[in-house]
């Protein structure tokens, strides 16, 4: 793909600024050595690592000199953009693959693109626009809204539906049997898991993410929520809409997640745990109890973040204040 700076500009709304007939060839980090590239730069420090790009984007207030560029009020949303027009998702040509296994009652959109080796079962239902890459496994009753891509070695068990447009990266897997065993005489017995996955419109979840079966109901995702990769989410949970959940992230079973909530990488959300809505957890955190107001919550248990800071400042001084308090102790009368 190439662009002129001034096709970028159009396409951005920015202005061209320095040799505008300058051919564009793909978007770039700051740091790349590309003069067929171009880069956004939000600071001047950005700026000065940007020296081997052929072009960069820049906020008014920031002067690139004689360099071709762009000038916009939002650099970092100019180049969205322009990744937007770049992106290339993986080919699959329209059609069906002949090596694809696909139940005679499975009701499947004719304009629904079906890669090699793709399994649909009995009683799913595809909608229209639907991308299903190769190994992909569609289980019964399953029903994939409009739009939705799924990418290669995709595994939806028995009744699980996903909405619209939704995306389903690689190794995803959706349904599979909650966590749940009940000790009997000293050993374990599996309790069975009968109820149902429901992912809602726009949502994207990661490479090797799992959302697990209900015992009995449904464990359901928020529409627009962002999953990234190598996440649990435990059987009945309830997560809500707009919630963005960071890597290897583990959410326990009945946990009830409100709306716009952030948990960053490698959070932990033990079981039956209620978190309100626009709650931001930091990334390691372990949240073990109700979080019941908006706000940033960190740490060992979650805490608040101020809290938590001022108890993590104070740690490396623990072993000496408990020695004063010990010398103390040993004046008194």
């Amino acid at each position: 793909m190439s662009w002129t700076l001034r096709q970028l500009a159009e396409l951005t709304g920015a202005e061209a600024r320095g040799n505008a007939d300058l051919v564009v060839h793909r978007p770039v980090d700051v740091d790349a050595e590309d003069p067929a590239g171009v880069a956004f730069c939000e600071r001047r420090a950005h700026l000065d690592r940007s020296i081997g790009v052929g072009a960069v984007i820049v906020p008014p207030e920031l002067s690139a000199g004689d360099r071709p560029h762009l000038v916009v009020a939002q650099p970092r949303a100019a180049f969205q953009r322009i990744l937007e027009n770049y992106h290339r998702p993986p080919a699959l040509p329209p059609g069906r693959h002949p090596t694809a296994v696909l139940h005679e009652s499975a009701s499947i959109d004719p304009t629904v693109r079906i890669g090699p080796f793709v399994v649909v079962e009995s009683g799913a239902r595809i909608a229209a626009g639907v991308q299903l890459a190769a190994f992909c496994y569609i289980g019964a009753d399953c029903v994939v809204g409009e739009d939705t891509a799924v990418h290669p070695r995709v595994t939806l068990y028995r009744d699980v539906s996903v909405g619209r447009r939704c995306i389903l990266h690689s190794g995803v897997v959706l349904g599979a049997d909650g966590f749940g065993f009940r000790p009997v005489e000293g050993r374990y017995v599996k309790v069975p898991h009968v109820g149902r996955v429901s992912i809602a419109d726009d949502v994207e979840i990661g490479a090797g993410s799992a959302v697990d079966r209900a015992t009995v109901g449904v464990t359901s995702v928020g529409a627009r929520t962002k999953i990234d990769n190598l996440v649990q989410i435990g059987h009945n949970v309830q997560l809500g809409e707009d919630c963005v959940i960071s890597g290897q992230t583990g959410i326990g079973g009945s946990a009830r997640i409100g709306d716009r909530v952030r948990l960053g990488g490698q959070a932990g959300v033990a079981d039956h745990v209620r978190i309100a809505d626009d709650v931001s957890v930091g990334a390691g955190s372990k949240v073990h109890a109700h979080l019941r107001e908006p706000g940033t919550y960190w740490g060992l248990p979650a805490r608040p973040f101020a809290q938590a800071s001022r108890i993590n400042a104070l740690l490396p001084r623990l072993a000496d204040l408990v020695e004063r308090v010990r010398h103390l102790e040993r004046r008194r009368p």
